[in-house]
């Protein structure tokens, strides 16, 4: 079976470690993300094959499809872009922002599964060893405020929300044909960029989120992510929901030191 995946969002957090998770265990990696020195260096790193591409410009997606195309196809795709703008309350909040959201989170996802479909298809075509077909897969990163609600999460939560929402459509249209569709909702995920960027760069508040507790880490995600595509081909993980164990919830986390309770507690 072809073992090629492309990844979007490639350039940092757990974009970059599902590259490197990916590349360790043999895959080919296709690398997609904007940032182009950032995408350089994690190819230079992993021996990924880089493309640059806002996933928020419908023909640069179709231009980054073609090229995956013709420099080998794929057999997965893992839409990992997105991002959060903001924690204001819904009255106090900025259509221009939840736009945003909704273009990377949502939209994006979708150009992206749309243009890279034919692809993953065609992987499917001719099965190994006298199989009948192949198989292809296609996971969703989505999140856990994409399954409940919360004061602040606006523009971030209905994204999240709808993005759940398209990875069930999906699963449903390809029901009948070898592609599995798969979607991981991680909780709270330190990484080096997503709190700073919603917070719109206010670092003293970014690693608030993160203080008396042991989030999850880019890597911990990545393995999980990674751990999904090598089960075998048939096995469809629909929803997988990840989260520190000092968080009970999108609502609750545990802060300071887990201890097993005594009989008296």
């Amino acid at each position: 079976m072809l073992k090629r995946v492309v990844v979007t969002g490639a350039s940092s957090g757990i974009g970059a470690a599902t590259v490197r998770r990916f590349a360790e265990l043999g895959w080919q990696v296709v690398a997609v993300a904007r940032r182009a020195d950032r995408l350089r260096e994690l190819a230079d790193e992993t021996g990924a094959h880089a493309i640059v591409c806002d996933i928020t410009d419908e023909e640069a997606v179709r231009r980054m499809a073609a090229e995956v195309a013709e420099t080998g196809g794929a057999s997965a795709l893992v839409n990992n872009a997105g991002g959060a703008i903001g924690t204001d309350s819904v009255e106090a909040s900025d259509n221009d922002e939840w736009r945003s959201m909704f273009e990377v989170n949502v939209l994006g996802l979708r150009s992206v599964t749309a243009a890279l479909l034919p692809v993953l298809r065609e992987a499917t075509r001719a099965g190994e060893g006298g199989a009948k077909h192949g198989w292809a897969s296609i996971l969703n990163l989505t999140s856990t405020a994409g399954l409940a609600a919360y004061p602040g999460g606006g523009g971030y939560n209905a994204a999240k929300y709808a993005a759940h929402a398209v990875t069930e459509v999906l699963r449903f249209e390809l029901a009948g044909e070898p592609i599995r569709v798969m979607e991981l909702a991680p909780g709270l995920v330190h990484t080096e960029e997503f709190t700073l960027n919603r917070l719109r760069g206010d670092a003293e508040n970014a690693e608030k989120p993160y203080e008396n507790l042991i989030p999850l880490t880019a890597e911990d995600v990545a393995q999980v992510l990674v751990g999904a595509f090598e089960q075998p081909p048939h096995v469809n993980q629909d929803l997988i929901v990840i989260r520190p164990v000092a968080q009970s919830s999108v609502f609750h986390a545990h802060r300071g030191p887990l201890a097993a309770k005594t009989q008296e507690q």
